[in-house]
């Protein structure tokens, strides 16, 4: 599916089509969690228990970059 780019306001958005929403369970209002993933980046409903333990892996990966990378051998 192709979403183009517009200005929202003093903005710049996108519109996403009202079949990509149902699909989603999502309207207006609601909050969107967007991850970047080997493929792109991945959309998905907001879920504030997953972002809490992303920001937790974000944070151990950084911190342990050089062990993880010894693991990854």
């Amino acid at each position: 599916m192709k979403i183009r780019v517009t200005t929202v306001g003093d903005s710049t958005g996108i519109i996403l089509p009202k079949e990509l929403l149902e699909k989603l369970h999502i309207g207006q209002g609601d909050m969107l969690y967007i991850i970047e993933t080997p493929r792109g980046f991945e959309l998905s409903v907001y879920d504030e228990e997953f972002a809490k333990q992303m920001d937790v892996a974000e944070s151990v990966m950084l911190e342990d970059s050089n062990v993880l990378r010894k693991l990854a051998e």
